[in-house]
């Protein structure tokens, strides 16, 4: 497939090395447990994702040879939680917190201009949660289940999004394929979630499964909002259903497309 171009710092001086595609993966760690929720990091969080996210664009615009493909990878906090609404890649949205306003502006800075999208792909990925082994949502929920203390959080009854790592990666590679037509000048939005429409009870009961622990311990909203801030706590208390509607029609196939498969292939059982 030739080249491909994560972002760099050497942007600014040097400009886009010659690459077939663009990825863009930076940002701060929304769910650091060593950072406490305050505008130092909130703005952290804002600044390491747009900042990037602008430069590698305004990069690809600049330069004389722009890859096919630029891909950005963006969450589904657009989506305002809900325990009925469906949402797919056609869903109609406009910014209601916080983590919505940073949806917009990341995915607002990664636009290029006229004279570049009738030779580069554009593409946003809309993540769920992330399940791998080694980070993202698994590193904090996982200590407290092998000691027995599992649970749901809050009422476990709200929707819980989410990917494999390996197949978040599968559909980056997926997204950068040259495009077989002109590339619209719009930005083609997937959704990188699995095609299972999972609660946070339902999660909870099957790692609790494969880890063969006890999930007798649901974890009230007060204390998430207290450890996590309120305004980031949203992301596990509530929850989306999110349709990965595009992403089947493209024709992508999951490697993990339901929990068991997933969580047994995580926690090695």
């Amino acid at each position: 497939m030739g080249m491909i171009c994560s972002q760099t710092g050497e942007l600014e001086s040097h400009g886009l090395p010659p690459c077939e595609g663009a990825v863009n993966l930076a940002g701060e760690n929304l769910m650091n447990p060593l950072r406490w929720w305050n505008e130092s990091y909130k703005k952290d969080l804002f600044s390491s994702r747009i900042d990037s996210t602008k430069s590698l664009a305004q990069a690809i615009a600049a330069s004389p040879n722009p890859p096919h493909s630029w891909v950005v990878v963006s969450g589904v906090a657009c989506y305002k939680p809900s325990l009925t609404a469906e949402y797919t890649e056609e869903s109609e949205w406009t910014p209601f917190d916080i983590l919505s306003k940073l949806v917009k502006e990341w995915e607002g800075s990664a636009l290029l201009p006229d004279n570049v999208t009738n030779t580069t792909k554009q593409v946003v990925i809309r993540a769920g949660a992330v399940l791998g082994r080694d980070g993202g949502a698994m590193k904090q929920m996982l200590p407290p289940f092998w000691l027995g203390l599992g649970g749901t959080l809050g009422s476990g009854r709200q929707p819980f999004p989410w990917i494999h790592v390996s197949d978040l990666a599968g559909l980056i590679a997926h997204a950068l394929e040259p495009p077989a037509d002109p590339p619209s000048p719009s930005q083609q939005v997937l959704n990188g979630v699995a095609p299972a429409l999972n609660t946070n009870l339902e999660f909870t009961k099957e790692l609790g499964r494969v880890l063969r622990r006890p999930t007798i311990f649901p974890v009230p909203a007060f204390v998430m909002n207290t450890l996590m801030g309120s305004e980031r706590a949203v992301v596990l208390m509530e929850g989306q259903k999110v349709i990965p509607k595009r992403t089947q029609e493209a024709g992508f196939q999951y490697k993990f497309p339901d929990l068991t498969s997933a969580l047994k292939e995580i926690v090695g059982s």
